[in-house]
């Protein structure tokens, strides 16, 4: 049987909440979508890495988000799903639902400072969760909630507590989970170890479920509905795109880059620095994927709007064509640190070559070469991992619209880039979760929307010259990292002292005198571009990629 053919099914709202709105579809097997609707959320940045939400902002998106997608489907739905931002935390109160700090943003590294202290144990929690030791991933974030925020309440992801708004339940997803640094990688379950290294020992962590898991009921969009999927975000879209197999690969192009690779249902541990995590478990199954990040792709297109280069991302196409090439000029976009495969979140954005012949679309290429090279390089570290070279990358998300931005990516890869004829992947894909655990017996191939390119972007140079342009961009990096070590080597050798690590803390200690608390446990612890060949497809406004 395949997708769409199951006459009797009904749509299901699927609601991707994203770090910079939440969009929502009604979907139907038959149909297609049927209705959408969108709210935006606003976090705040601030000085020491902060980039925090009001928790209330990101529940008000998702049901003023499904409310309006039911609103213009005007037909019930059978399930709900729901697709998170993965990394982000907050405190609640389990008794009321009460938020208790605000929603400490997955690009938040103001707990930097607890992986500095924590480094002695990197290797050992890499090892047993997959993930490097990084502000990143929700555990360093949640000790240094504890720590510097409140000793109340609970402490999880964001996915917790809007589920538990929604419905009641007190749940979190495996591959959610797998994002926390808290999981045992092997087994998919809340490692003890891990949590004593972090110091959070003590606390009340929520049940960990299939993706496909009915977990309640809600109220919320209006009439009463089960809500029967539950994914991350990235995850979402790696099913949504059918990457199911192992060694095929997708990356979305949102406010950050995310790069996934299918391993299959055993988790590989590469030396590449790419991530070994959950993919999904559905139905007990378990799959695992590669991940690998760059923090700041739509975000770095924003930063270059605030300095009034282009208006927008829908700019980037008309400034950056109107020079030939880069002008000389390099741009390493790590303007919130760099993530695999380097993992320097201390590292900062550089820009070189500028001259006073340099112009708007001279820095619009130099941007576009520097996201697609460090996506490059994911896909290298993800091809060394599973011991065979990418044949395409599968790609979606809102600046996949950019023609520039996607021939430059073939370009360095050397490799086809197709790209999505379905937009809005991770809601997609969350629909398709919500429909496996509305109706049992449904395969992953029936619920799962049939995946087209609209363009497919082949490469136009040369592996030469790919080569030579990769060589300055990661010249360019091994500079700004050199930069960086210089600048810590000499604070520590007598300039301005680096802060002192603060030592972690389990759920018993108390919020007086940090001098003399637990330092026992830090120790136990458009297309337009030539080249492009268009297959056909309508497409729809992007969602809200993470």
């Amino acid at each position: 049987m395949t997708a769409g053919t199951r006459s009797a099914a009904r749509p299901v709202l699927a609601v991707d909440q994203g770090t910079s709105g939440t969009k929502a579809l009604v979907l139907c097997p038959r149909r297609g979508v049927i209705g959408s609707g969108s709210a935006p959320v606003h976090p705040r940045e601030g000085p020491g890495g902060l980039v925090e939400v009001d928790p209330a902002e990101l529940y008000g998106s998702v049901v003023r988000a499904g409310r309006q997608a039911l609103a213009e489907a005007g037909e019930p739905v059978a399930a709900v799903g729901l697709a998170n931002q993965g990394e982000t935390v907050l405190a609640w109160d389990r008794a009321t639902g009460r938020p208790l700090t605000p929603a400490l943003v997955w690009q938040d590294r103001r707990a930097a400072s607890v992986c500095a202290e924590l480094a002695p144990h990197a290797e050992a929690l890499r090892r047993l969760t997959g993930l490097p030791l990084d502000p990143y991933f929700a555990a360093p974030k949640m000790t240094w909630l504890r720590r510097h925020l409140t000793r109340e309440g609970t402490v999880t992801t964001s996915d917790v507590w809007l589920v538990h708004r929604l419905t009641g339940a007190y749940v979190t997803d495996a591959a959610t989970a797998g994002r926390t640094q808290l999981l045992d990688l092997d087994r998919v379950a809340w490692s003890g170890t891990a949590l004593g290294i972090f110091g959070l020992d003590g606390e009340d962590l929520p049940e960990i479920v299939d993706c496909d898991t009915p977990v309640g009921t809600t109220t919320a969009f209006g009439p009463e509905l089960p809500l029967t999927g539950l994914l991350v975000d990235q995850q979402a879209a790696l099913l949504a795109q059918r990457v199911t197999e192992p060694g095929t690969a997708k990356c979305t192009y949102g406010t950050g880059a995310f790069l996934l690779a299918q391993t299959g249902p055993q988790p590989r541990r590469g030396d590449s620095g790419l991530v070994s995590c959950v993919a999904w478990r559905l139905s007990g199954e378990t799959s695992y994927c590669l991940d690998g990040q760059v923090y700041t792709a739509a975000s770095a297109v924003r930063w270059l709007t605030g300095l009034g280069v282009v208006s927008g991302a829908a700019d980037l196409d008309r400034v950056g064509g109107s020079v030939p090439d880069s002008g000389g000029v390099t741009f390493v976009p790590a303007l919130a640190g760099l993530a695999a495969p380097w993992w320097r979140g201390e590292a900062r954005g550089s820009l070189t070559g500028l001259g006073l012949g340099t112009r708007p679309g001279h820095l619009v290429r130099a941007l576009c070469e520097g996201l697609a090279a460090q996506v490059t390089a994911l896909a290298d570290a993800a091809a060394r991992d599973l011991g065979r070279p990418l044949t395409v990358l599968r790609v979606d998300g809102g600046l996949t619209r950019s023609a520039l931005l996607m021939q430059t990516q073939a370009d360095l890869l050397q490799l086809p880039v197709e790209v999505s004829a379905l937009p809005d992947a991770t809601a997609l894909g969350i629909g398709a979760v919500a429909r496996l655990g509305q109706e049992p017996g449904l395969t992953v191939d029936e619920a799962v929307p049939h995946w087209r390119p609209r363009t497919v972007y082949e490469p136009r140079i040369d592996a030469d010259e790919a080569a030579e342009r990769l060589a300055v961009f990661h010249a360019a990096v091994t500079a700004e990292l050199e930069r960086t070590d210089r600048t810590e080597r000499t604070a520590r050798e007598g300039g301005a002292p680096l802060p002192a690590p603060r030592p972690a803390r389990t759920a018993a200690d108390t919020e007086a005198d940090t001098e003399a608390e637990a330092d026992t446990h830090a120790a136990a612890d458009t297309e337009r571009a030539a080249g492009a060949r268009p297959t056909g497809g309508a497409e729809r406004a992007a969602g809200t990629d993470r």
